[in-house]
C-alpha cells in the first residue's frame, strides 16, 4: 500500500462576492469541505493545489487567482483517516490556498470523492464545514481581500 504524505493543501474557492464552494464527501455523507488533498512526492505545493482543484472540481486553477495564503495548520490526523498514512504518523501539515473566481461556476465532481456541491455565502459556508482549519480559512476571506485591495 502506498501511504499518503502527511502534507496537504486546503483550497478555499470563492467568488468576488464571497460565495464559497463546498463539496460533500462521498466517504462521509453530510461532511462538507473546501478542496483538500495530499501532496505527491516531490510535487510543489502550488501544483498540488492546482491538481486537487482540477481533480475535485474540473476547474483549471491556473486560469484564475490561485494564491498561497502563506498559512500552515498542523493538526492531528482524524482517527477515521489514520489508515491512509504510514504507521506512527499522527500529524499532518496543511498549507492553505485561496482560489478567487469571477463568479459562481458549475463544477464537475469526482464521484469517487464527492456526492454534491453548493455555493454558499461565506458565513454560512464557515458554519457548515467540519474542519476547524477550513472554517478559520473561510472566516478570513473578507480581511484577506481588504489587505489585497
Amino acid at each position: 500500500m502506498q501511504y499518503k504524505l502527511p502534507v496537504s493543501v486546503l483550497v478555499v474557492i470563492y467568488t468576488l462576492d464571497f460565495e464559497v464552494l463546498l463539496l460533500e464527501r462521498a466517504d462521509h455523507p453530510g461532511s462538507w469541505q473546501s478542496v483538500t488533498g495530499s501532496q505527491d512526492e516531490g510535487e510543489p505545493l502550488r501544483e498540488t493545489a492546482a491538481r486537487e482543484v482540477f481533480e475535485e472540481t474540473g476547474l483549471d486553477a491556473n486560469l484564475y487567482g490561485l494564491l498561497d495564503w502563506q498559512t500552515q495548520n498542523i493538526y492531528e490526523i482524524y482517527a477515521k483517516w489514520q489508515h491512509r498514512y504510514a504507521p506512527g504518523t499522527r500529524h499532518n501539515t496543511e498549507h492553505v490556498f485561496g482560489l478567487e473566481l469571477p463568479c459562481v461556476l458549475s463544477v464537475q465532481l469526482s464521484s469517487r470523492e464527492h456526492l454534491s456541491y453548493q455555493w454558499l455565502p461565506w458565513q454560512e459556508a464557515a458554519g457548515l464545514v467540519f474542519s476547524p482549519s477550513n472554517r478559520e480559512a473561510i472566516l478570513q476571506l473578507p480581511e484577506r481581500e481588504k489587505t489585497r485591495g
